[in-house]
């Protein structure tokens, strides 16, 4: 009796598929993020000015979203000048020295949201006991909203 072999038997696959599907698992935003954040890496290792970048994001945002980031940039600048500015998966950010992002901003496009945000990642110190919030939702800037962001962003920090 002849051995057979079962690899004679499988067809063969191309190393790179000519038609491409739309992903199931991500949304397009989901996946222009995942995009953008490669592209982040290239220009971060190309030395590409952080503040620039960030400088650029919040430019293109709608108005609403725009008036809100530039208030959370100036915040965290004066806050936290040890953090810098970087974009991450197309969002303005603030990271460490050694690049591990801290906070970021959200504008509502981003992710067709209803409202932009303001969040903290898990480098971020602000662990309270067994509960904490690491993002906000800001429908407005004011006074008491700057205060309460400042305050954050130096406990974040400290």
């Amino acid at each position: 009796m002849a051995a057979r072999t079962t690899a004679a038997k499988r067809p063969t696959k191309s190393a790179k598929s000519t038609s491409r599907k739309p992903s199931k698992v991500f949304t397009e935003e989901e996946r222009s993020a995942m995009r953008e954040r490669a592209q982040e890496l290239k220009a971060a290792k190309a030395g590409a000015d952080g503040e620039k970048a960030v400088l650029a994001k919040i430019a293109s945002m709608p108005a609403s979203d725009r008036a809100i980031a530039e208030r959370i940039h100036a915040i965290v600048k004066a806050g936290a000048p040890m953090l810098s500015p970087k974009t991450w998966y197309g969002m303005p950010a603030y990271a460490t020295r050694d690049g591990k992002i801290v906070c970021f901003f959200q504008d509502a496009h981003k992710f067709k949201s209803r409202y932009p945000t303001f969040g903290f990642t898990d480098q971020a110190n602000l662990d309270q006991g067994s509960i904490w919030a690491t993002g906000f939702a800001l429908t407005k800037m004011t006074a008491t909203v700057e205060d309460e962001i400042s305050a954050l962003v130096k406990k974040a920090v400290s």
